[in-house]
């Protein structure tokens, strides 16, 4: 995983790896997204909702992280280019304000199972639930 946020973002233009298709499949919940290194990724939108680049999941520092819970149902409404680096990506909680990059997007197929267990144990130790309707 990359180190800090400022990595993910907007910031990072060095592309490795570009996209060569990407499809919404907004009844599944999902971003398919395919790279012109073979690798091709289905990442489902609560995946891609609490790991959002943006300040407000992100912080302006590792220590000021957000946990995001209560995001199981999350779907996608949209999809915006951002120049040719990235992708704005719009959820139906309204939240918008990540800009996930070629780079991240890759790290995030590429991590998914590492991330979303460590995700999973971060939502435990914190006695949060994925279910919005817990409350917690």
């Amino acid at each position: 995983m990359s180190g800090d946020a400022e990595d993910q973002t907007a910031g990072d233009m060095g592309t490795r790896s570009w996209p060569t298709e990407i499809r919404l499949r907004k009844e599944e919940k999902r971003l398919e997204v395919d790279f012109d290194d073979g690798a091709s990724f289905s990442l489902p939108a609560e995946y891609l909702r609490v790991h959002s680049p943006s300040a407000e999941v992100q912080g302006h520092a590792p220590s000021q992280r957000q946990t995001v819970g209560g995001r199981m149902h999350v779907g996608i409404l949209s999809l915006e280019p951002v120049g040719h680096y990235a992708v704005r990506i719009v959820f139906d909680d309204l939240h918008d304000s990540g800009i996930f990059t070629w780079n991240y997007l890759y790290e995030l197929g590429a991590e998914q199972a590492e991330r979303w267990a460590a995700y999973l144990e971060e939502l435990a130790a914190k006695g949060m639930s994925r279910d919005p309707r817990s409350g917690r």
